[in-house]
């Protein structure tokens, strides 16, 4: 199956996002892309002190613009997140649908980011602006069978195994990963998580300066279950793409038997 990821800048204004990303996926079916997934908060990035205006909540025009992204352009659009309010509580939530427009569920970030680096200006507290999520959630695109991750969830391998557990096939893990941190751990973690799992992971990111108080990594991946690198899309806005071989996956547990 040939998958995509868009790697984008986000910043608050979700039209200007939605129109990046429909370009983007405009290119993307002319390669024949199937599936496209995006990084954590892609509609609309907050700074970090504040949660964005631009909630989604049931149905409403948010909700629906990125419904529309699946079915104006008929194809699976996985893994992305946006701030959602359900009740009195705001959720960084994943988003899946397929390409006829279908919900095929939802995940709430149960792993929210706390970071203070010494002798650095970055100070972020999730909890501050999101509720935790409480369970894992997995969904069907597909021929993949997918568990959905955010971001800060890469540092719990216990999340990624019970995920391994339920026989899934792929891992999503769409971040806004900083830039400090994920030039010492992202690459590492993400094989690492591929590794011990023998699945592939596909890691959408944003990248670069969204506004004056976040800067994000990029380097969106997708990593075998060998640890292999398949795709790194470096630095910039794009979309890299790569055929997913799922017979890798029994190679792999045929020549390391985990259990």
């Amino acid at each position: 199956m040939k998958i995509g990821i868009i790697q984008l800048t986000s910043i608050l204004n979700p039209e200007i996002n939605l129109q990046k990303i429909e370009s983007f996926l405009i290119d993307a079916k002319k390669k024949q892309v199937e599936a496209m997934f995006l990084p954590e908060c892609f509609y609309s990035m907050s700074d970090g002190k504040e949660v964005t205006p631009y909630i989604v909540e049931k149905k409403n025009e948010h909700y629906l613009a990125i419904k529309n992204l699946a079915f104006k352009y008929n194809i699976f659009i996985l893994g992305g997140s946006a701030a959602t309010k359900v009740g009195d509580k705001i959720f960084n939530r994943s988003y899946n649908f397929s390409p006829a427009g279908e919900d095929l569920g939802h995940y709430d970030k149960v792993n929210l980011f706390s970071c203070e680096l010494p002798g650095n200006s970055v100070s972020l507290c999730e909890s501050n602006l999101y509720s935790s999520g409480k369970e894992q959630t997995v969904i069907q695109a597909g021929s993949l069978l997918i568990g959905l991750a955010i971001c800060f969830d890469l540092r719990f391998p216990n999340f990624f195994q019970e995920y391994s557990q339920k026989g899934i096939n792929v891992i999503s893990v769409s971040s806004a990963f900083t830039k400090l941190t994920g030039k010492a751990h992202w690459e590492i973690l993400l094989r690492a998580r591929a590794i011990e799992n023998q699945c592939f992971i596909v890691a959408a990111a944003q990248y670069g300066k969204s506004n004056n108080k976040i800067e994000t990594f990029g380097h969106s991946m997708i990593v075998d279950p060998w640890g292999q690198v398949l795709v790194n899309a470096g630095i910039g806005e794009k979309v890299v793409t790569a055929d997913l071989n799922l017979d890798k996956i029994s190679e792999v547990k045929k020549a390391i038997k985990l259990n």
